[in-house]
């Protein structure tokens, strides 16, 4: 959940506007953590929650009992690649390793074309910041270009971050 009750109630907030908006959720599937936080807040303002757990998962992330769908699947790779056949857009909210790993995956398959879709980061209390700075540090030392380093909104308001990713046209790909 992190250190801070902020992250929970950010998690809230964007799941709320989700709802409000007539957006579904696509994730992981777990009851536990802000990703339990942010179904619950989708679910209790009438969206669609659909959650996408491997078997072996099921039991130790605590898989949420109340989803619109819950889908088990075999492996962490299935899981990934259903999450991003499912999802219209990827959102990274403040986590760990976990989210890390998803996050650049995906940003990664935008950069070589694979799809077409928004990306956005919520940035509460600067959480991302460093992220940015290394990502910032990355595109000046000629790792990343700058046209892939602009294609994740971010923003530190769940409203904003949401219509700045509705408005984004599809990007090109690497």
């Amino acid at each position: 959940m992190g250190a801070s009750a902020v992250y929970r109630e950010a998690a809230r907030d964007f799941g709320a506007r989700l709802a409000e908006r007539g957006l579904g959720l696509v994730y992981g599937g777990g009851r536990v953590g802000l990703m339990g936080v942010l179904a619950d807040a989708v679910l209790a303002g009438g969206g669609h929650a659909w959650g996408v757990i491997p078997r072996a998962l099921a039991d130790r992330e605590v898989a949420h009992g109340s989803l619109t769908e819950l889908e088990l699947v075999t492996s962490m790779h299935e899981r990934k690649a259903r999450m991003a056949d499912l999802a219209d857009a990827f959102v990274a909210l403040p986590g760990g390793l976990g989210t890390l790993d998803e996050w650049f995956e995906i940003w990664t398959w935008a950069q070589l074309g694979i799809h077409h879709k928004p990306l956005g980061l919520l940035n509460i209390e600067g959480y991302f910041d460093p992220l940015l700075a290394f990502l910032d540090r990355a595109v000046a030392e000629g790792f990343v270009h700058p046209e892939h380093r602009a294609m994740a909104a971010v923003d530190d308001d769940p409203a904003r971050l949401l219509d700045r990713m509705l408005a984004q046209p599809s990007h090109p790909g690497g």
